[in-house]
């Protein structure tokens, strides 16, 4: 009898160091921090999209009294510069974080083609309507469910038209120029629809060719053309035609985010929303203002810059509407229709 409650107790005692154990292992992984963490970005400050990162590093260090340290990796540096592996980088761990473009991953996630529809949202308003809304939060599930932690919206702006060769007002302005557009298939579309050569390269292969001529033109936000002196390799003329606009998305790979306490995720994502919203207000600075700044300057440099008026612009639409309605049911037709009535229904 003796024998056999000692048995017990020695049973009892295991189980309890058992149980110990487990919880020391969970509790240590669920605390353990790397000393550092790896953002990517595709361009570092002092651009919008750099600064996004950048404030996003910054709160996090000082929310978390530097329990989570981030260091910034611009150029896409940690895949080698190729923009539209970005997204599966995250997923695999090689990027644990990052603040990325919704044209960017789109190869990945069919859905994010709803922000690259031709002339789909015609103001900012439009814009927000949708990241703001329904539709926002329908495609951070659908990022979610693709294997990574979505946080809060920035903002790379509206891509605008620039070439070397002259004002493009109409369609047949585009004609045979060859146009650096991103990887992509839903712009290659677009520029042949319009009559152009589009050319699939990333920046840092697009800066040479427009330099030498081998490019006639690309198509970027704003900020990127003053930030770069775009003039500087033949870019002497601008369309401003708000066909596509690119939102940009704090996200966490998902191993790291469940490393963290629920406190610090709180906190992390938190400041992303803090730092999406002072992004999308370096964004739009110059842009919304009465008279457009940023126009004004670009001028300033020796540039052309062109205007559309309404009926310039619905020529474009016109054109480019057998490619809305061929990525329709690729973007899912649902959540277009979804689109189009959040926008319709927007308070300008």
């Amino acid at each position: 009898m003796k024998f056999r409650r000692t048995l017990l107790g020695l049973a009892a005692i295991t189980a309890v160091a058992t149980v110990l154990a487990t919880f020391s292992v969970g509790a240590s992984a669920q605390t353990a921090y790397k000393p550092e963490y790896k953002m990517s970005l595709v361009l570092g400050p002092p651009t919008p999209w750099g600064m996004a990162g950048k404030i996003w590093a910054d709160l996090v260090k000082e929310r978390t009294q530097g329990r989570i340290n981030i260091k910034l990796y611009p150029g896409v540096s940690l895949i080698q510069g190729d923009q539209t592996r970005e997204f599966s980088a995250l997923r695999q761990g090689v990027i644990d974080m990052a603040v990325g473009s919704t044209i960017n991953w789109s190869p990945q996630v069919k859905q994010l083609n709803l922000f690259s529809m031709p002339f789909l949202m015609p103001d900012y308003a439009a814009l927000d309507a949708l990241t703001q809304g329904e539709v926002g939060k329908e495609i951070f599930s659908t990022i979610d469910k693709a294997g990574v932690m979505p946080l809060a919206w920035g903002e790379n702006g509206y891509r605008e038209l620039t070439n070397s060769k002259k004002a493009i007002k109409s369609p047949e302005d585009l004609k045979g120029m060859k146009i650096r557009v991103v990887g992509s298939p839903l712009f290659a579309d677009l520029f042949t629809a319009l009559g152009a050569n589009p050319t699939q390269m990333s920046w840092a292969d697009a800066q040479p060719a427009l330099s030498s001529g081998a490019v006639d033109g690309q198509e970027n936000p704003l900020f990127l053309f003053t930030v770069l002196k775009m003039q500087n390799v033949g870019q002497k003329f601008v369309t401003t035609w708000g066909y596509v606009a690119d939102p940009l998305i704090f996200v966490v790979n998902k191993e790291i985010w469940a490393s963290w306490t629920p406190a610090d995720q709180a906190i992390v994502k938190q400041a992303a929303v803090d730092a999406g919203k002072q992004e999308i207000a370096l964004a739009r600075k110059g842009l919304v203002e009465a008279g457009k700044p940023v126009l004004k300057e670009i001028e300033g440099m020796g540039v052309t810059v062109t205007q559309l008026t309404p009926t310039e612009r619905d020529a474009f639409v016109k054109a480019t509407r057998p490619v809305y309605a061929k990525w329709k049911p690729t973007v899912g037709n649902d959540l277009v229709a979804k689109a189009e009535q959040a926008i319709a229904a927007r308070k300008q």
